[in-house]
């Protein structure tokens, strides 16, 4: 936070981006540049799509990352220079400007900072996100709906391609659930703490009576699996069906039965995909989201025994993480960080920046 003594704030926010830099390492990052130039420019790169669609990923984030560090270090770089002149200039207005530049770096650079933190085994990787509605009927199905939308435009505000797998759409209005998958590096870092239940209060827009309803939505977020990961399946532990994809109101989308549901009998997860014409597609899609989740689950009961070796009984943070309250007043507040808005339509629009860094920052203090 800026303290009014403009020399000591630039040298704090200096410092910070210094070892920004030293985290991070642009070296390292630029030579990851050159070597995925080349292999997007291979003449074959589109006879394998997913792959190809990976490394042009992974090269656009690289490549806006350290453009991004470069600029940050070149208007700190310049702040100085402003400030100086507006002084030996005795220019008000000069100065006014150094200040206003010098609180638009602290908050880039500190968004930048959070990356830092992400040091998890599986931050580093594309997200896998579910929002499944809960208690509070056709208002619960409409919540998740919203908190749908106001992911994919996270998402989209900050240039991270989504793809949505499947929507399994409520008979009213609204979701019953859905899953999409985030393709951008440290996503699953990035937006796990967005993990657990969303309580919304509203007055509700099916009352009749306009009474005020309280309704939840449950958010799940996973990493995507990788060639690395030995997640093996054997065959006669999935079922697998096949049904004709449909949209809001039973419209069909679909002239063919190409989704796809798997069912993992070991352990009753459920996956479906319906968003390739292709069965074989939609199949292939599940089962890479299947793969992902059974990791997580053998991930999360492998920290649940450390947690007993340790005596950690508190649980697990992501259970009740966030209530937005639209009435009778407007606040949209996290319980763990205790961060909270009045702007709910901001909130809702896909503003949550403020959320989710002090989330990632409550985290590490939580592990540490």
């Amino acid at each position: 936070m800026a303290t009014g003594d403009f020399p000591a704030d630039l040298a704090a926010i200096n410092s910070t981006l210094h070892s920004i830099e030293k985290v991070l390492n642009i070296d390292v990052m630029q030579s990851q540049i050159a070597e995925l130039e080349v292999l997007a420019s291979a003449p074959d790169l589109w006879d394998d799509q997913a792959n190809a669609q990976k490394i042009t990923g992974k090269l656009s984030v690289l490549q806006a990352d350290v453009a991004r560090i470069k600029s940050l270090r070149a208007r700190v770089d310049d702040l100085s220079v402003l400030r100086e002149m507006g002084e030996s200039e005795n220019d008000q207005s000069i100065l006014d400007e150094a200040q206003s530049e010098l609180l638009l770096l602290e908050k880039s650079i500190g968004e930048l900072e959070v990356r830092t933190l992400l040091s998890g085994e599986y931050d580093h990787r594309e997200a896998l996100v579910s929002i499944r509605s809960g208690a509070g009927g056709v208002d619960a199905a409409d919540w998740a709906e919203m908190l749908q939308r106001m992911y994919l435009r996270y998402c989209e505000r900050h240039g991270w391609p989504t793809e949505v797998y499947e929507t399994s759409y409520a008979e009213e209005a609204g979701i019953k659930s859905t899953t999409f998958a985030v393709k951008a590096p440290f996503a699953y870092g990035t937006l796990s703490v967005e993990q657990g239940t969303h309580r919304l209060v509203r007055i509700s827009p099916f009352d009749n009576q306009s009474r005020r309803q309280t309704s939840f939505a449950e958010v799940e977020v996973i990493p995507v699996v990788e060639q690395t990961d030995s997640v093996e399946i054997p065959d006669d532990d999935i079922r697998i069906d096949v049904y004709r994809s449909s949209g809001p109101g039973g419209q069909g989308v679909n002239t063919t039965d190409s989704a796809v549901r798997l069912t993992h009998i070991p352990t009753g997860i459920v996956v479906s995909c319906q968003n390739e014409r292709s069965q074989l597609q939609n199949k292939a899609t599940a089962m890479a989201v299947l793969q992902a989740k059974i990791l997580e689950r053998t991930r999360r009961e492998e920290q649940e025994k450390i947690n007993a070796l340790k005596g950690d009984t508190s649980g697990s943070w992501g259970n009740q993480m966030r209530s937005y309250v639209l009435h009778p007043y407007q606040m949209v507040k996290d319980i763990r960080t205790e961060v909270e808005t009045g702007n709910t339509s901001a909130v809702l629009d896909g503003d949550l920046d403020m959320f989710v860094e002090a989330g990632i920052r409550w985290r590490l203090e939580q592990a540490n």
